[in-house]
């Protein structure tokens, strides 16, 4: 089994941590990446980013001296989200960091798809960002199926935690001989199941934590997830589409609100707070 996840825009570095075990699969395309991104000016990259002067300035100036092979922080903790703060990889035991290289994939717009512990740099680019790269359309294009090739190289069955700007980069690749199980953490809401957007950055750390601790590495054991109050609903539930709900609606004035069921295009659902995306059906997306 393969657990996806996405990033996080915010990174730091740790140079007197944990120590990178070797460079990203994808680092010769992740230094076109970065080529393309050198090319731009100024402008343009703050266009990219959608993001204040003051991020641009500090991005650019990361950009300009960018050595994909110097001053590296293992993936997993080099990105600093909410995911990631619910997960703590920084207090993960021996063992556990052994487990997580193995089973844990974190999808990436600039490095295409890294292990826990490969060495990464700090960046700013989300994979729905239109760059064009050597010729492509956008990160999507220019990825392809190399990712889904990748991930359907090591295992036939993949735990989809990422969010759809980042699953979307895989799963319309994947051979009929890879299974994905996706997860859904959601809450009832007026008669409805809803997903909000912080709960779930948080039950996908916490559900990686979870696993990882307990090695687990079978779809039918997942269902057992019981972490922030969540409960697996078989219910709405599907072979395909685990869903996990809260017995309790947690108010969040950050939430992004998203009616179970399809998802919003884009991977918006972790974009937009206050936003509704009414659905019909539980199942798809």
């Amino acid at each position: 089994m393969r657990m996806i996840i996405s990033p996080a825009k915010k990174m730091r570095t740790d140079p007197d941590g944990l120590a990178a075990v070797g460079l990203p699969r994808f680092r010769d395309k992740a230094e076109r990446v970065k080529q393309a991104l050198q090319r731009l000016t100024a402008e343009e990259l703050q266009a990219l980013w959608r993001c204040s002067d003051s991020l641009a300035r500090l991005n650019a100036e990361r950009l300009r001296g960018m050595d994909l092979e110097r001053g590296l922080t293992p993936a997993v903790l080099a990105y600093e989200g909410i995911q990631y703060r619910y997960m703590a990889p920084g207090v993960f035991e021996r063992g556990e960091y052994a487990f997580l290289q193995e089973h844990l994939r974190i999808l990436s717009g600039f490095y295409g798809v890294l292990r826990p512990l490969d060495g990464v740099v700090p960046y700013r680019l989300e994979m729905q960002a239109k760059l064009s790269v050597d010729g492509s359309r956008d990160l999507y294009d220019f990825w392809g199926g190399r990712l889904a090739d990748e991930l359907a190289a090591e295992t036939d069955l993949i735990l989809n935690l990422a969010s759809r700007e980042y699953s979307r980069a895989v799963t319309p690749y994947l051979p009929r001989t890879v299974r994905v199980v996706t997860c859904v953490f959601g809450e009832r809401s007026k008669g409805k199941i809803v997903e909000r957007g912080t709960l779930c950055k948080m039950a996908r750390g916490q559900m990686v934590r979870w696993l990882t601790e307990r090695q687990v590495t079978k779809a039918v054991d997942v269902r057992d997830f019981d972490g922030l109050g969540y409960a697996y609903d078989a219910e709405h539930s599907t072979p395909d589409e685990l869903v996990f709900l809260r017995n309790e609606p947690f108010a969040s004035r950050h939430g992004f609100v998203a009616v179970l069921g399809k998802q919003p295009q884009g991977g918006q659902q972790d974009a937009l707070p206050g936003v509704e995306h009414r659905i019909d059906s539980p199942s798809s997306g």
